[in-house]
């Protein structure tokens, strides 16, 4: 994927507000007053137990601040991280490899036992480069019968180059992706456990992993005449101008690259563009739930991603939660971005659940 750094703004924090109740000091109210006490405590906790609310302190922060208890079930990031790990245990997942196809082998069988029904889209595609690329789009969808559906993607292929290594030796190497890849997929997963362990939920997903999205002209690359941003999120293009859906999704959301070490989710300039509202939706229910630190709402740059097909092809408003670090040297997208360091070993499961929980936040308030 491609970046480009747009104009940013830091907003401070808002401060919760404190509300002092003064009570008489009159001993014939004493009496009357704890009553009618009582009675909302009752009424307020009741009300919590009956819905999403809660009160907690969230970590990390100086004031005491009243965010809601998530909506749904709790996301579990051991087991998206130890769903990283499996995906990396194949090793580079790049095209026309074995890896790469056994890999697929496993999600397809994953999301089948989470209660999904799955399909998968195979074409050929076209590197930049002429090469043929077996590609598939692995389709999953939870509920398929309802009328009623939002769509969380993810790419799954590995970058076969890790051409932004610090050492040039490693250029042409392939890269593990564990988080530029395997994180996305890791999350979406959970979620559909998360989904299939629940009975509340009436809605249908639509998980869609693309294929052969990290096959973009390398930097190394000198004699490549076109347009390298078409080079990018090849399987995300087919997908878009041949949409194999029967009932088009509300919304989407693409996940990339959330499980990194420090990320942030800015919000990302093509998603404000295209789907101002659904920025707006996710992330207030990151910062309703106490994981605004995780999304500042802050502009961040601009992206070629996944996303974009969806947004122009397939007109389905699309946002892309993708990490950006304004204050790495190295990359706006962190320092192990098409780099031999995507291991599990710059894995943050704190980054995973904030943004796994954000996401269940937002299909069940949707």
């Amino acid at each position: 994927m491609g970046w480009q750094l747009a104009p940013r703004h830091v907003t401070s924090p808002k401060r919760s507000q404190q509300i002092n109740t003064k009570i008489s000091n009159s001993q014939t109210m004493k009496k009357a007053a704890k009553l009618i006490l009582l009675v909302l405590v009752v009424a307020l906790f009741t009300q919590a137990s009956n819905s999403c609310i809660g009160h907690k302190k969230q970590s990390g922060e100086t004031d005491t601040v009243t965010i809601q208890k998530p909506c749904g079930p709790i996301f579990n990031p051991d087991s998206a991280i130890t769903f990283t790990a499996k995906q990396c245990s194949f090793g580079p997942r790049i095209m026309n490899s074995p890896a790469h196809d056994a890999c697929r082998e496993w999600i397809v069988s994953k999301f089948a036992q989470y209660g999904c029904t799955v399909n998968q889209q195979k074409t050929n595609l076209t590197g930049y480069d002429g090469t043929q690329l077996r590609a598939t789009n692995i389709i999953a969808q939870f509920n398929p019968k309802a009328t009623r559906r939002i769509l969380i993607c993810a790419h799954w292929d590995s970058r076969p180059w890790a051409d932004n290594d610090p050492d040039s030796t490693n250029h042409k190497k392939p890269v593990l992706a564990a988080n530029d890849g395997a994180s996305g997929v890791a999350l979406m997963l959970e979620i559909a456990r998360c989904l299939n362990s629940d009975s509340t939920f009436a809605g249908g997903v639509d998980f869609v992993c693309f294929d052969a999205e990290d096959w973009g002209v390398p930097t190394w690359e000198k004699n490549f005449i076109g347009n390298q941003e078409d080079t990018w999120a090849l399987g995300a293009q087919y997908f878009a101008k041949n949409l194999p859906l029967s009932v088009k999704p509300e919304f989407g959301i693409l996940v990339d690259m959330v499980g990194g070490e420090g990320a942030q989710f800015y919000q990302e300039g093509m998603s404000l563009k295209f789907a101002p509202k659904i920025v707006d939706k996710v992330w207030n229910a990151a910062h309703t739930i106490g994981y605004g630190s995780y999304f500042p709402k802050t502009t961040g740059g601009m992206v070629t991603d996944d996303h974009l097909p969806l947004n122009q092809y397939a007109g389905i408003p699309t946002i892309d939660i993708i990490a950006f670090y304004p204050d790495c040297e190295q990359s706006s997208f962190g320092p192990t971005w098409h780099t031999i360091s995507d291991t599990m070993e710059h894995i943050d499961k704190n980054v995973m659940q904030a943004v796994g929980q954000t996401i269940l936040q937002v299909l069940f308030t949707s």
